[in-house]
């Protein structure tokens, strides 16, 4: 799967956002149809990504779209219209506001069948899904395993905020008052539903878009849970999010040292043997395991 480090918020109703983040080094970017476009600009800006996809290439590997949730009415047109539209140019189509695997299961048959009409290979827009409430989190093990086109769960801040009535209005960061990271449990049930499916697990976005410190303090918690990106929502955010999610240089050195250390003690035929020693420190299978996943990360996003 594409590495998603920093993932931009583009609206989809702005052709000045379209057009700057044509060039914005990041691993992924979403053109938005949910909460940054007004409902009287739907319409438009189906129109209006569709015609940005067509024309001009973007420096983000990764192109995604985010339709509006189920509890909308305008989904399945959302759908039809930027999958017929683009669908060779979008890699995945986000799904906001996830209440259960039905609503995956739902997506997946509508853009079987768009796939279908318009000459696309079925299965090539894949899924992204974001929880953002109580009752999705309650469900995201059931969610992750809904449908072959998932690729990332992400947490949505802002809604599940509003969800739990937490006493804050600076989405994305640390409620006053509360001496640990109110944010755990969310985001380590989300990592484990989506390492559990082979899915990336992509934190949500840091609205104080002047106060890079915080952004890469949030940043930091979920990077330290093994999370493998952050949505981003303005360019100061970019590099400290490309910083924070990939390996540091001294681990990705280190990970290569064990994994030639293992190797070695392979082809010298110690293969029963239950541990090595790299560095002054016992490595063992898992050891083995965590060099591998560092070293997976940090080739993804270029480090080799």
């Amino acid at each position: 799967m594409k590495t998603r480090r920093t993932v931009l918020a583009v609206p989809g109703s702005s052709d000045r956002f379209i057009a700057k983040a044509r060039e914005l080094p990041v691993d992924a970017l979403f053109l938005d149809l949910e909460d940054a476009v007004a409902p009287a600009a739907k319409a438009e800006s189906r129109k209006r990504i569709v015609e940005a996809l067509g024309h001009g290439s973007f420096k983000a590997p990764l192109l995604t779209v985010r339709v509006n949730g189920w509890e909308s009415p305008w989904t399945y047109q959302d759908v039809i219209e930027v999958v017929s539209g683009a669908g060779l140019r979008i890699d995945a189509l986000v799904l906001p506001k996830t209440q259960d695997a039905d609503q995956v299961k739902a997506l997946d048959l509508l853009l079987t069948q768009v796939e279908k009409q318009v000459g696309l290979h079925v299965g090539k827009i894949g899924i992204e899904v974001q929880i953002e409430d109580a009752n999705g989190l309650v469900h995201v093990n059931e969610i992750a395993a809904a449908s072959p086109r998932l690729q990332s769960l992400v947490f949505g801040p802002g809604d599940f905020m509003a969800s739990l009535g937490m006493g804050s209005l600076n989405v994305g960061a640390q409620p006053d008052g509360y001496p640990a990271d109110a944010f755990h449990h969310v985001l380590m049930s989300i990592l484990v539903a989506a390492r559990a499916h082979g899915l990336q697990a992509i934190d949500g976005p840091y609205v104080a878009i002047r106060d890079v410190s915080g952004f890469r303090q949030s940043a930091r918690l979920s990077a330290a849970l093994g999370y493998d990106g952050k949505w981003v929502l303005h360019p100061s955010q970019i590099d400290a999010g490309n910083e924070v999610y990939t390996p540091k240089s001294a681990d990705f050195e280190r990970a290569k040292r064990i994994m030639a250390a293992y190797e070695k003690s392979l082809n010298e035929g110690a293969s029963a043997r239950g541990a090595i020693v790299v560095d002054d420190e016992m490595i063992d299978e898992a050891g083995v395991k965590l060099s591998e996943a560092i070293l997976a990360r940090g080739r993804s996003a270029g480090m080799e």
